[in-house]
């Protein structure tokens, strides 16, 4: 588990509100990171997890709320999206890998585009970076050739080629069969023992008891309790998390 810095924080939400038309997606979110914290975010489907990460990251704008990572405010109309954008790194549940790129290419493509790094920088840090999930073997690799937990590996890569102050996953091993999902986990685990600040969306309880530093149990667009890990997915106060978490860790297997 990753060690907090609570004197500075890097994410700090506010009445966050997020609409979809007449569907109210985030109702008043309320929610900081700090420095080296991995927080594990949990809850049903449509509880508003995944729209939370895509606002931080802007992918989708919210309507009402103050939203700052690093200190500055990006729903200020005179932020510099883009420049703020990177220093957060995000892994989604598809890989989205350029096919037709390595994997060292894939990894390289932004820090030359975004950062202007020359491309001998550029595959230093890739390289290291496919060294540090476990792909050091893999570089000249196409993404046809390899599986769907060493792409996501890629993609985690690629992110922190990028050298982001804040790493988002959203689900990243839902979309993987069950017998490559450790393989992932294993290279988030040794992001969060490394210090990065990560917000991670997961189903994966074991994995949030383990490195999450703070577990956030949301449901309908709201936060409905947080705290360690032990307080919420051990020993949770309310009765809409005592509910969810029993169907998720007693699940009902039909013949």
């Amino acid at each position: 588990m990753s060690g907090v810095d609570p004197g500075r924080t890097v994410v700090k939400i506010e009445g966050l509100h997020k609409r979809f038309g007449q569907n109210h997606v985030l109702r008043g979110i309320d929610f900081s990171v700090a420095r080296g914290e991995v927080v594990c975010i949990i809850g049903p489907s449509g509880s508003g997890k995944s729209t939370l990460l895509r606002c931080i990251n802007l992918l989708e704008r919210p309507q009402q709320g103050r939203l700052e990572v690093n200190g500055e405010n990006l729903l200020d109309p005179d932020c510099d999206i883009d420049a703020a954008r990177r220093h957060i790194g995000m892994v989604f549940q598809q890989f989205n890998l350029f096919p037709h790129h390595t994997a060292l290419e894939n990894c390289i493509v932004a820090p030359m585009t975004v950062l202007r790094l020359t491309r001998a920088a550029a595959e230093a840090t890739a390289r290291a970076n496919l060294e540090r999930v476990g792909l050091a073997d893999k570089l000249g690799a196409y993404p046809a050739q390899l599986s769907g937990g060493q792409q996501q590996r890629v993609a985690i890569a690629r992110a922190l080629s990028m050298e982001p102050a804040l790493m988002l996953f959203d689900e990243p091993t839902s979309a993987l069969d069950p017998e490559l999902v450790g393989e992932v986990l294993t290279a988030m685990r040794q992001l969060a023992e490394a210090g990065m600040t990560m917000i991670v969306v997961t189903h994966e309880m074991a994995f949030a008891r383990e490195v999450a530093d703070r577990v956030v149990f949301m449901d309908a667009g709201t936060i409905i309790e947080q705290g360690p890990p032990d307080s919420v997915i051990g020993a949770p106060r309310e009765a809409r998390t005592q509910s969810f978490l029993r169907r998720v860790l007693n699940p009902v297997h039909l013949d």
